[in-house]
């Protein structure tokens, strides 16, 4: 059970519009954003940070979703372990990538230079961190330093996320329960009523 119900979508008018954008993106408007919207002004810089981290710069969206999501199962936040699956399968990763993603070192399925950014996401969402020159060495074959705070930030901004939803106990909302039950099952998967089991 969450600790806080998530606020009504016509709770806090001024979000309509981007309400209205997450339900026809991602086909419901997240648990979390209504839970956080108490405060609105969190809630706005959050979604402006989460559009200027995901959704622009010039690593593909794909990628920034499958090192969300490598970081989400590294924390253990079974809500952003489903967000990003959903995400990961909306920016065009198919659900064999998505199922694999745990294995990335070992599946033909990702080249070196996407093994090395789901490398840096895992080692630095463990706690503590064991993100290591080595990693940015490895990552700097493949993306110039502009790409590498992509990652990093992908990665951070998900650090944030994963102690919100595990935290506030956010409930699962249905689609990404769904996509995470058919994607990312063999990997233990198994969601129950909420994001946290």
């Amino acid at each position: 059970m969450p600790h806080m119900q998530p606020l009504s979508r016509d709770a806090v008018p001024e979000f309509r519009d981007l309400y209205d954008h997450y339900a026809s993106t991602r086909g419901f408007v997240p648990n979390s954003i209504l839970t956080m919207s108490r405060r609105p002004a969190i809630a706005r810089a959050f979604m402006a940070l989460n559009k200027a981290v995901l959704y622009e710069g010039t690593v593909s969206e794909e990628l920034k979703m499958l090192v969300s999501l490598i970081t989400s199962q590294a924390s253990g936040c079974r809500y952003c372990q489903a967000h990003m699956a959903n995400l990961a399968s909306i920016y065009k990763a198919s659900d064999a990538r998505i199922a694999a993603v745990w294995e990335f070192e070992t599946s033909a399925l990702f080249s070196d230079g996407e093994r090395a950014a789901l490398r840096l996401a895992y080692r630095a969402a463990l706690v503590p961190n064991e993100a290591s020159q080595e990693d940015f060495d490895a990552l700097s074959q493949h993306f110039d330093e502009g790409q590498i705070v992509e990652i990093v930030a992908t990665i951070a901004l998900f650090g944030y996320l994963n102690r919100w939803n595990d935290t506030m106990a956010t409930e699962l909302e249905a689609l990404p329960a769904r996509v995470a039950e058919r994607s990312i099952a063999t990997q233990g998967w198994n969601a129950g009523k909420h994001g946290r089991t």
